[in-house]
């Protein structure tokens, strides 16, 4: 007998599993299960991303869909999901939640605290009151941190010293990540009054937010602005440096990828994938037993500054010698 599937239940269907496929969690073989949560995209980054954490759980001798299964959650640039997709997985009663980013995060611990969840964050898990120390998290999380929020300072002291005659510069945060936004503005704040200038918050937290804050930022007369650690920027780190270029702003932001794309600098920890590859491990060592509240909070603290020669030429820079000299890359 032919069976038929109307064809919007059928493309309703397919889209729900492709967000979160939890349905299909009852039909499989018994083996450990891993929720994925994360607000970035599906996209090339972000399943850039996914590669290295699957990477870091094989060095822990797990195989996904051999001797595990990871069931993916994306909440796609879109915050204010991540409570209905954590509280998903909680309901399935995952082995494991390995989260992308302080708001993930902090959704996910709203709702357990028996799970196990590991991060990969871009601040200080202890003053986000994710864990109540790195060396002992003594809570079912741990993770890894990156040296990023941290250098919000540095990031503005390097605009001026490449732009010495800007008076004001902005810094882009996304108010969804409250609490990052909050640490990044007053680092960038207490940098700025140190040398003179002045900062002006601008606030994007969906694509469409882009086009407004340029013509803002313009509007002010910046002279180039920082951009605060954030998983929806750095998902479209390329079309924010596209814009950067296209209402010649110059800006600097935390990761290789935002230079080499056409940002004029990037400093800031130096491969977001070690991050996530760290994390794997982390999730395949709690699978074999160890205890989230006694791995330490890792800490990856080298930090790089990248620097794009020919994007400068594009705004008629001159970078100065001893900025060149400090540079990890100069991208030519």
């Amino acid at each position: 007998m032919a069976i038929r599937i109307q064809r919007r239940e059928f493309i309703a269907t397919i889209s729900a599993a492709m967000t979160c496929p939890l349905a299909a969690l009852a039909q499989q073989p018994a083996m450990p299960v891993v929720g994925w949560l994360s607000s970035y995209f599906p996209d090339a980054f972000g399943l850039q991303l996914l590669s290295s954490f699957r990477q870091g759980m094989v060095t822990a001798d797990y195989f996904e869909d051999r001797n595990v299964r990871i069931e993916y959650c994306w909440a796609e640039g879109e915050n204010d999901r991540l409570p209905a997709l954590a509280a998903d997985l909680v309901r399935r009663q995952v082995a494991v939640i390995a989260v992308g980013g302080t708001p993930d995060a902090l959704a996910a611990k709203a709702l357990t605290k028996t799970i196990p969840i590991v991060f990969t964050v871009g601040g200080d898990p202890v003053q986000s009151g994710l864990v109540a120390s790195l060396n002992r998290p003594d809570s079912n999380l741990t993770g890894v941190s990156l040296l990023n929020v941290e250098v919000i300072p540095k990031r503005i002291e390097l605009l001026h010293e490449m732009i010495p005659t800007a008076t004001k510069v902005g810094l882009l945060v996304n108010p969804a990540d409250r609490i990052i936004a909050e640490s990044a503005e007053q680092g960038a704040e207490k940098a700025a009054g140190a040398l003179g200038l002045r900062v002006h918050i601008v606030q994007a937290s969906s694509e469409r937010d882009f086009d407004a804050i340029f013509v803002k930022l313009r509007d002010i007369g910046v002279g180039g602005f920082a951009i605060a650690p954030n998983t929806f920027f750095n998902s479209r780190s390329e079309r924010i440096a596209e814009l950067s270029v296209y209402h010649r702003i110059p800006a600097v932001y935390q990761y290789r990828g935002f230079a080499s794309a056409g940002g004029l600098m990037s400093y800031g920890s130096s491969n977001l994938a070690d991050g996530f590859r760290s994390a794997g491990s982390y999730v395949g060592r709690i699978l074999k037993g160890e205890k989230a509240s006694e791995l330490p909070v890792q800490q990856i603290t080298r930090v790089e500054l990248i620097i794009n020669l020919k994007v400068a030429k594009v705004f008629g820079l001159t970078v100065p010698p001893a900025l060149l000299a400090r540079a990890d890359e100069v991208i030519e």
